[in-house]
């Protein structure tokens, strides 16, 4: 991956220093220099017309365009104002049209600094006489957030708009918005820090600086990617709207990275460009620009992007052109659009593909005849599963099939302000199945069917979870009673619950640490990456209710060998893809399991145990005892905790089987086997099973549901009570239940 990179026309030179550049939309770019000249630009044709000129005595030191979210095309009235700061402490709002809505003078000394919030509700400038100041969109001052001695270089919103980042010599500084927070500062470079970028969906920063190096920081300061020094101080970095990529700009220089740091490429120019002073990524993420110390502006756009699954490679050549590859039968396809290529994905034996306008649907079987769906503008999210995918544009979530059929436009409250927010790891797709993270209120995940007819597709499911998400996952494979979600909270903790066990959805701890977390193809097998390690889950949803079958189930291996800022790129199969510093290494699952997942999902419960026995390892035998229990199939889970030496479960199951067959009383056990204690509770009640239903809670300790029971249906009152009572005598403590310290003063 690299850019293919351009320079605005020699006619179009500037008599100075270009040092501010944005977007607005994917084709149009303003820019202003020392020539005092507002220029607006086209990408394609690197062509420029004058919009406004400015005062002799205003010199811009900052531009930022207001482009509202669920507005990434621009236009529409979320991107007519331009802001400007100049260097004698003024800055001015202007419309689309140049006309002068706002001239406000903020500062004592320069403006370093002026930008727009994300939610675009109001501004922020800083400069050098040390103080950040915060405006209403119609500049009027709200505050004065940060006093210091000495100048702010530059300071950036957080995505949220909750706090604001700047940097102050060779420091960089973090101050939160809320009421009595505090600052949070740390020395970054050696020398002066020169910029600083703040990803749109995520905690992870980016700075370059004087000491020639560019440097990864996530919000709480701590180093997450230093690179070597370059020849020269980095001047200029942004990170992509997706957060998966950097653009570092220097002196005759420009770098495409990793977000964990590492670089793609480099590009170093033979011709004296000077430094980059600015730079920008556009917003759908395809292209960037940049102001060069020598009056010219870079116009660089991403080529030589691949993506790959099974035997299926797919590679940009230029701006409107992909070579797709079949590595098994070596037979290749170059394919030509009308437009340029924004987004492609590959998967299931379909590639799709996302221009400005369009969706492409490519089967491999019949690559020369596309489904080509129109009207579909500024995609930012493509997820491919087994019988359908997903587009999310600035508008909406659209469900097609792989015929271009529409399948679902799923809605939630506030879901189409929220379309800009989403990213990859909040949103999944599974078999039947779509996820989503609500961004107002990040412990919610709404859940719909994708199943014709089903309720959820309009009514989504909610699961509550107790603290915010940062990424989901639905499993990719599976019939529709074992449909699992797994979701990393912001504490670094995997959970795991069943999606057929609405409405109140029970969720389990599997994890600690996690960094994210990928299903395989195939299987139910989860793979999860930590800082130093990947974990491996064999049997994630069926295991999850017991912490001993876990624990069985649940391998972890050494990442150190592959060095740092690992990254999981992809689960097909039995291979497993990490990515460190660019190098692809591929590990492997063990591949008797996932036999043993495939045998299970068909029934063919003979060739599971075949499998287990031929491998004879712990893991198979967990794995398998776990879905076996699923399945109240309890003579193959005896055979498997057996092997698997769960001497106590084997005597429960003899225990189970020696009950009636079918009986209410055995499938309740059963339940209870496999962690689904409300379920086995409703099964008895439902059953007028009510003394057996008290007994239950009784042995799960379950006291004061027990008591509930017992006072509802106004029996076995006073059992309860005694049972109580020897419990607490037998740990010589004494009652502190309220609910029993009532009825024991009534006795």
């Amino acid at each position: 991956m690299k850019f293919k990179t351009y320079f605005s026309k020699e006619g179009s030179f500037r008599l100075g220093v270009v040092s501010c550049v944005d977007w607005s939309g994917a084709e149009e770019i303003y820019s202003c220099s020392s020539d005092h000249n507002l220029l607006k630009w086209k990408a394609n044709t690197r062509e420029s017309v004058q919009v406004a000129s400015l005062p002799e005595d205003f010199h811009p030191t900052d531009l930022h365009l207001l482009v509202l979210k669920g507005n990434v095309g621009g236009g529409g009235k979320g991107s007519d104002s331009l802001l400007i700061a100049s260097n004698d402490g003024r800055f001015i709002i202007l419309n689309k049209s140049a006309r002068l809505e706002r001239s406000i003078s903020a500062h004592a000394g320069a403006i370093t600094s002026a930008r727009w919030s994300p939610d675009g509700a109001g501004l922020l400038t800083a400069g050098e006489d040390g103080v950040v100041k915060i405006w209403s969109r119609t500049g009027m001052l709200r505050s004065t957030v940060i006093q210091n001695e000495g100048p702010i270089r530059c300071a950036k919103w957080s995505p949220t708009s909750s706090a604001i980042v700047y940097t102050q010599g060779s420091s960089i500084a973090i101050k939160p918005l809320a009421a009595n927070s505090k600052v949070i500062k740390w020395k970054a470079h050696d020398g002066l820090v020169l910029c600083i970028a703040w990803a749109n969906h995520s905690n992870l920063l980016a700075s370059g600086g004087e000491d020639c190096r560019y440097k990864v920081w996530d919000s709480q300061g701590s180093n997450l990617y230093t690179s070597s020094p370059d020849e020269h101080p980095i001047t200029s970095i942004d990170i992509r709207p997706e957060g998966d990529l950097l653009a570092v700009g220097g002196f005759n220089m420009v770098k495409l990275c990793h977000y964990s740091g590492w670089s793609h490429s480099t590009c170093r120019f033979p011709e004296n460009i000077g430094s980059l002073y600015t730079l920008s990524w556009s917003p759908d993420g395809t292209q960037i620009v940049a102001g060069c110390g020598n009056g010219a502006l870079l116009f660089g756009h991403i080529v030589d992007r691949q993506v790959i699954c099974r035997n299926l490679k797919a590679t940009t050549l230029g701006r409107k052109t992909i070579l797709l590859q079949d590595i098994v039968t070596k037979t290749s396809d170059t394919l030509e659009f009308s437009d340029r290529v924004i987004k492609m994905s590959l998967g299931y034996g379909h590639l799709i593909v996302t221009t400005p306008n369009q969706l492409h649907i490519f089967n491999e079987n019949y690559i020369n005849t596309p489904v080509i769906v129109d009207g579909r503008t500024d995609v930012h999210i493509l997820s491919l599963g087994v019988k359908n995918f997903v587009a999310v544009d600035s508008t909406s979530i659209w469900i097609y099939t792989y015929t271009g059929r529409l399948h679902l436009t799923p809605k939630f409250p506030g879901s189409s302000a929220q379309m800009g927010s989403l990213t990859e790891r909040c949103i999944s797709l599974g078999t039947d199945v779509l996820a989503v993270k609500d961004f107002s209120d990040q412990a919610i995940i709404y859940v719909f069917d994708l199943l014709p007819g089903a309720t959820r597709q309009d009514e989504p499911s909610i699961i509550r979870c107790k603290t915010p998400v940062t990424q989901i996952s639905v499993c990719r494979s599976g019939g529709t009673d074992n449909q699992y979600l797994v979701f990393i909270d912001i504490h670094r903790d995997l959970y795991v619950t069943s999606l057929r066990s609405g409405p109140d959805f029970p969720i389990f701890k599997i994890g600690t640490q996690v960094i994210s977390v990928m299903w395989g193809s195939d299987s139910n097998i989860l793979v999860g990456l930590h800082d130093a390690c990947y974990t491996i889950w064999y049997c994630p949803g069926e295991a999850c209710a017991d912490p001993t079958l876990i624990g069985l189930t649940t391998l972890t291996y050494d990442t150190t060998e592959f060095g740092r800022n690992v990254t999981l790129e992809s689960f097909e199969g039995c291979q497993i893809g990490l990515r460190s510093s660019g190098a692809l290494f591929t590990v492997s699952v063990k591949i008797y399991c996932n036999l043993l997942h495939k045998f299970v999902q068909d029934g063919l419960w003979s060739q599971a145990v075949k499998v287990c026995r031929l491998g004879q390892t712990p893991v198979l035998w967990a794995t398998l005892a776990a879905m076996a229990t699923k399945k109240n199939q309890l003579s193959i889970s005896e055979e498997a905790y057996s092997a698997a030496l769960q001497i106590d479960k084997v005597h429960y199951l003899q225990h189970i089987k020696n009950l009636p067959g079918s009986s209410v009383e055995q499938m309740a056990e059963n339940s209870i086997l496999s962690g689904r204690q409300t379920e086995a509770e409703i099964c008895l009640v439902h059953n007028k099973k009510i003394r057996e239903a008290i007994l239950m809670c009784i042995r799960m300790h379950n006291w004061e549901r027990a008591l509930e029971i017992a006072e509802k249906h106004q029996t076995d009152l006073e059992y309860v009570i005694e049972e109580r009572e020897k419990y607490l005598r037998a740990l010589n403590k004494s009652e502190m239940n309220p609910k029993f310290l009532t009825l024991t003063k009534v006795k």
